[in-house]
């Protein structure tokens, strides 16, 4: 199989049994055999295609001479397979997307009109290529549905709901974080240029690396030596803004797959003190505990815990408790596009859980201790109100100003929102709160 099959294969895993995309593609990926540059195709063919799937199916429309809604689903996914090729992607001959779609049409669609009609609406995308009506509404513009926009909407700064947009439909660079107990930022990018990797610094988060051309990272020696993990910066800007003790502290992080703040913590704190990592499924645990052994954790305890469920030795004994709940994920649509088609109300519940997960972690801190909220959406019925509603029960805790980079404003509120891209990182929310002595 090549890249386009791949990126085919799991477009309909998606849609006919509502699979995640970055799931299903890294399984696909590898049952297909792929090389790295193949693997990087089809990603970026699986990817693109759902962030622009409004937009190609406005394209679409014009091209046919029946209506859109009359296509056979396969047929529909390879047409936006091609479009997206001849009209997001430069470097793709535009024979190539033509011929290899309807090579993909005869092997996947058993009507013999099909090959034909895919044939002549691709033909017809590449003689008219600038000449179709462009969309004007972001629905169809930026490919978010209309209600997620609305919501977008009401909660983002004034003026920042077109750039939010346009940060959704970009492609994520890959970041990772230097495991500092075994080797330096300095000395992993020259390791990963032996293996053709280019690695440069992050503009503000300090031993991160931005990766390009690395292909699968576990097959790299320098993961396999564990002198590396993936994390967004935001995420580990949420470990960093509880400033760990690096002596004897003891640290709680209650949803903590897959491992990123626990490893986060665990290096910060150099090795020192103790952390316990909880998850809710047996799967997730297991993947923590063999990343945790990888890059030579040891002071990582992993424990399968169900987050709203009180466990009483732990009450009132941890110095920092790291809550990074369950959320909408509405900050990493970039990374996982296909959340902007899944139904909105199927969230509106979460606020509820939040609280309780926050209101049940809270008994865990010891008092002068540290209860750190963040989530990777930018919904503020899930931020700020969660916290504005858990203060207003808990007198007993306050907030405290976030310690942050020096390309930050200054932060007063204990509470900070980034939008995705704003400053190289996912869309995140990062809370700082303090129990008083």
């Amino acid at each position: 199989m090549g890249a386009r099959e791949t990126a085919l294969c799991a477009l309909m895993a998606c849609r006919q049994s509502g699979a995640w995309a970055n799931v299903v593609l890294k399984d696909y990926t590898k049952r297909d055999h792929l090389d790295s540059r193949d693997a990087a195709l089809a990603a970026r063919l699986c990817y693109g295609t759902i962030q622009n799937r409004a937009k190609l199916d406005f394209y679409l429309n014009q091209l046919l001479t029946q209506k859109g809604k009359s296509l056979h689903p396969v047929v529909r996914d390879i047409l936006h397979l091609g479009l997206y090729q001849i009209y997001e992607m430069d470097k793709i001959p535009a024979s190539a997307a033509v011929n290899e779609s309807v090579a993909l049409t005869k092997k996947y669609v058993k009507n013999p009109k099909a090959g034909p009609l895919v044939n002549a609406v691709l033909r017809n995308a590449v003689r008219t290529k600038g000449q179709l009506q462009e969309p004007t509404s972001y629905e169809d513009r930026y490919s978010h549905p209309a209600e997620l926009v609305s919501l977008l909407k009401a909660n983002l700064p004034k003026g920042k709901l077109e750039e939010v947009l346009i940060a959704n439909n970009t492609a994520p660079e890959t970041m990772v974080q230097v495991n500092t107990l075994r080797t330096t930022a300095e000395k992993l990018a020259e390791d990963l240029q032996r293996e053709g990797v280019t690695a440069v610094p992050h503009p503000w988060m300090p031993d991160c690396l931005v990766l390009s051309s690395c292909g699968d990272l576990e097959k790299l020696k320098a993961f396999q030596k564990g002198d590396f993990y993936v994390q967004d910066p935001a995420s580990k800007l949420a470990v960093l803004c509880a400033r760990l003790p690096k002596e004897g502290a003891r640290v709680l992080d209650c949803c903590a797959a897959p491992g990123g703040k626990s490893f986060a913590a665990a290096i910060a704190m150099e090795g020192n003190g103790s952390i316990v990592s909880c998850d809710l499924h047996q799967h997730k645990t297991a993947l923590m505990e063999k990343g945790a052994q990888r890059l030579g954790l040891t002071n990582i305890s992993v424990r399968l815990q169900d987050a709203t469920v009180r466990v009483g030795e732990w009450e009132n004994a941890m110095d920092v408790v790291l809550a990074d709940v369950p959320c909408s994920g509405l900050g990493i649509i970039r990374k996982k596009p296909d959340i902007r088609y899944k139904d909105i109300a199927e969230t509106e519940e979460l606020p509820k859980l939040q609280l309780q997960i926050l209101e049940n972690q809270s008994a865990y801190v010891k008092k002068g201790g540290v209860l750190m909220y963040s989530t990777c959406t930018i919904l503020k019925r899930e931020n700020e109100q969660v916290v504005e509603a858990f203060l207003g029960d808990h007198p007993e805790f306050c907030l405290e100003p976030l310690n942050l980079p020096g390309n930050f404003p200054k932060n007063e509120s204990g509470m900070l929102t980034l939008l995705p891209g704003e400053y190289d990182t996912d869309g995140f929310f990062i809370c700082r709160l303090r129990r008083q002595a």
